[in-house]
């Protein structure tokens, strides 16, 4: 796949690029995933199971949901375009003495080369950083076995998600560096499910994440106006 079509924004990269020495602070700009990491891990565990699984981490940056995995027993592969941020990912395993197989691949190339090949595909905080979130999703499915799992977590597309991810995250609490997010490629659950099912998935499970300002905590909620995760199987 040449450049020219990778699915992917060059500034999105750059972005994550420039802050990738950054991602196991816990105390960085990439607080909020160390904070949601135990949340998406119980969500997939649940669904999924981890123990003995084969899975794949799509956008897995610098492997803080990639680690979780493989810690609770998954053969993790990771995958990314951005290679500091992979680089950060491969050294971090030294330290923490986990197993996780990062490449630095489109997920529409990975799709081609490992068709069915996984019992589990993550996407968590990718689709709304791409320029074609559909193509995505499509290759997600590709990944999978028959009967295996894939999840995405992703933001909601309306007046209260704009006031609390973009506005509150980024300006006000400084949960975020500012212009972390594009409010225009945020995704409604109904265009997500939407994709996945064009894609052969089914809907098992929509999830929402909240952040509690006063107890500085996020929780799982049925409250998908912001946050949210959506787990689907393969037909």
């Amino acid at each position: 796949m040449s450049t020219a079509t990778l699915n992917v924004d060059p500034q999105e990269i750059d972005k994550f690029s420039q802050l990738a020495h950054k991602w196991w602070d816990p105390n960085s700009e990439f607080k909020p995933l160390h904070d949601i990491n135990p949340l998406r891990l119980d969500f997939i565990d649940r669904i999924a199971g981890l123990a003995d699984q084969c899975v794949i981490d799509v956008g897995c940056g610098g492997g803080i949901l990639s680690e979780g995995m493989a810690r609770r027993g998954a053969t993790v592969t990771g995958i990314d375009l951005a290679e500091k941020s992979l680089k950060v990912a491969r050294l971090h395993l030294l330290e923490s003495g986990q197993k996780v197989d990062y490449h630095c691949i489109a997920v529409e190339q990975m799709a081609e080369e490992a068709a069915g090949q996984f019992d589990s595909v993550v996407c968590m905080e990718m689709l709304e950083h791409v320029p074609d979130p559909a193509s995505v999703v499509r290759s997600c499915a590709a990944l999978a076995k028959p009967d295996g799992y894939v999840f995405f977590s992703t933001l909601n597309r309306n007046p209260v998600s704009y006031l609390k991810a973009v506005l509150a995250a980024e300006y006000v609490l400084g949960l975020l560096p500012r212009g972390t997010h594009d409010y225009g490629r945020f995704l409604k659950p109904s265009e997500l499910s939407r994709m996945a099912r064009d894609a052969g998935l089914q809907i098992v499970q929509l999830q929402g994440m909240d952040y509690q300002p006063f107890g500085q905590r996020y929780q799982l909620t049925d409250d998908v106006s912001v946050n949210y995760l959506l787990a689907c199987r393969k037909a």
